[in-house]
């Protein structure tokens, strides 16, 4: 764990974080007293999601109105 002053987590924040590993803690500091925490979070290792990537892949073989007719009741 690390321990930086406050002056030298402003003039190098950008480099700070991107020397971070998931999980590790740096401590900031002001006159020697904690002020904050810097803790670097878990990359979530999925792609996010584009628009139309499941295109294709759900098959609708007939239509089936009759399951509709349980919910008459509900629809204007």
């Amino acid at each position: 764990m690390a321990t930086l002053t406050i002056e030298e987590a402003q003039a190098n924040l950008p480099e700070i974080i991107e020397r971070l590993v998931p999980g590790e803690e740096i401590l900031i500091v002001r006159d020697n007293a904690l002020v904050a925490r810097l803790i670097a979070e878990k990359q979530d290792g999925r792609q996010p999601r584009r628009p139309g990537s499941a295109q294709g892949k759900l098959v609708i073989h007939t239509e089936d109105d009759e399951h509709l007719k349980d919910f008459e009741d509900y629809m204007p």
